[in-house]
């Protein structure tokens, strides 16, 4: 067997900036309350859209429920800059008993997409589905009125290794899901491995992934180095180098089945450092940076724009955005810790360093 390495250290090109069109997140956690009045800000810098999960306490399973959470995330928006124009896209939680005719509700009322949580896979998911033959009319109710199903795409069986879990998803899930429904449009979310990216690439025109930046920076080593660090603790969980290298050329390839979906995904520091720690690593205040660098170390950056700009919005049949931001490459400070409620949050890599910064 050989031995496992961390990444390496970029391979800096030698461009100093990149100017893309305004961005989408595809796959955000909002939460509520004063979590997202915290945490909506800087997430909203930076994109113009973003596909927000249902998987609140209790879930989003209704239109009425999205359109008032939709309303809650619109009064949270800054009042004045780029990110006073910010859209959430609404989602719906899928569950054993989600009826067809809720998935015409949903549309009618400008939900996206609907959520499939295998339940008791990730936070919030002990709502979810226990088995996704259960879901039939709703999934026929979706590729006839053509709104997509995201998948967290994990099996949650405890006799299954954690780390083989997104490999038997697709095998026991995604290929039958594939062939009884060859029309409805499958996103399989924050894939993390080898196998999850060549399905992807070989799948028809109906199938994409969303990719984070968290899985092509680290591999499983980050969560050990120096002792346990509960902020680089995710579901699915950061995977071997090998399958880490597979996602960057996933991305470096330029195919417009791979496109940008952060999770980030906001806990407490008290909870994240805690006996049973929640699952998350909060990236918001700083996606596009990480990006930036997960596509320069693999010399990828004119790919970048497509990858975070363009596929997301051609899957879902949107239209692309109009105005632009800049990335440029100067080192900034990550902040140990941001003020949450009365607590705290902490970000991805806080107290280092990010070779790139979004210009003012």
């Amino acid at each position: 067997m050989t031995a496992e390495k961390s990444p390496p250290n970029a391979i800096q090109s030698p461009i100093q900036s990149i100017t893309l069109t305004r961005p989408d997140d595809w796959h955000l956690h909002l939460r509520d309350g004063d979590t997202l009045a915290a945490v909506l800000p800087h997430t909203a810098r930076q994109f113009a859209r973003a596909i927000v999960m249902p998987n609140l306490r209790p879930p989003v399973t209704t239109a009425a429920q999205a359109l008032a959470y939709r309303e809650r995330i619109l009064a949270a928006r800054p009042t004045s800059g780029p990110g006073a124009g910010f859209q959430p896209l609404m989602t719906l939680y899928l569950t054993d008993n989600t009826p067809a005719d809720e998935i015409v509700r949903g549309r009618d009322a400008g939900v996206v997409a609907l959520k499939l949580y295998p339940a008791g896979a990730t936070t919030n998911s002990d709502a979810g589905v226990t088995d996704i033959r259960h879901t039939r009319a709703a999934l026929e109710a979706m590729q006839r009125h053509g709104l997509p199903l995201l998948v967290h795409g994990e099996v949650t069986d405890s006799e299954i290794d954690l780390f083989d879990r997104e490999a038997v998803f697709i095998d026991r899930v995604m290929v039958p899901l594939r062939r009884d429904f060859p029309e409805l449009k499958v996103v399989f979310e924050h894939i993390t491995t080898r196998d999850a990216a060549q399905y992807v690439a070989q799948a028809g025109p109906h199938t994409a992934a969303t990719i984070t930046a968290h899985h092509l920076l680290y591999n499983r080593n980050a969560l050990f180095q120096g002792g346990v660090r509960p902020h680089y603790y995710c579901l699915p969980v950061l995977k071997r180098e090998t399958h880490r290298q597979a996602l960057l050329a996933a991305v470096a390839s330029g195919s417009d089945r791979f496109f940008l979906g952060t999770d980030s995904a906001p806990h407490p520091t008290h909870l994240k450092e805690h006996a049973c720690g929640c699952a998350g690593c909060y990236t918001a205040l700083n996606a596009l940076e990480l990006y930036a660098e997960a596509f320069d170390s693999v010399g990828a950056l004119d790919r970048l724009e497509a990858f975070a700009s363009h596929h997301g919005p051609d899957f879902y049949g949107l239209p692309r955005n109009s105005g632009q931001i800049t990335l440029v490459r100067q080192v900034q400070n990550v902040p140990d810790a941001l003020a949450l409620g009365q607590g705290k949050l902490t970000p991805l890599r806080a107290g280092e360093q990010l070779a790139w910064s979004l210009a003012a």
